[in-house]
């Protein structure tokens, strides 16, 4: 059973075009939300900052952002979320699909991503010879 069949079994609801539509509309947040936090943690460890520091401090001043980006889209969703009406079973489809894919994708962006950057980063230190940073192992 796939991660799709899932999800849309979870809310009761078949796959349909709407609905892989609103995947791709969360894969292109994801990504982007994803690519905001990498690129600032990037750029704090070209400034020397220690590993540590870098996961630390980016992390904090990217929530905000990555928060607003994912809150509200989903905001803006809970009307078709929510609607019964005429053309509901298009529009439902495609809200649950992205405030549920925006609400996982929100949480892996803040907790897993810094978590892989951290081990990334470690490894690749390690393996261009230069010592492990006391703060790698955080």
């Amino acid at each position: 059973m796939s991660i799709t069949g899932t999800r849309m079994r979870l809310a009761g609801q078949n796959l349909s075009v709407p609905a892989a539509i609103g995947f791709i509309a969360v894969f292109g947040v994801a990504m982007l939300n994803g690519v905001v936090l990498v690129a600032y943690l990037v750029q704090l460890r070209e400034e020397g900052l220690p590993l540590d520091e870098v996961v630390r401090r980016g992390c904090l001043l990217r929530l905000r952002p990555v928060l607003m980006t994912a809150t509200v889209t989903i905001l803006g969703l809970v009307p078709l979320l929510l609607a019964r009406g005429i053309g509901a079973e298009v529009q439902r489809p495609l809200a649950t699909v992205v405030v549920g894919g925006l609400f996982t994708s929100t949480m892996l962006t803040l907790f897993i991503l810094p978590v892989v950057y951290l081990i990334v980063e470690t490894r690749r230190a390690r393996r261009e010879g230069g010592p492990a940073e006391e703060g790698a192992r955080a």
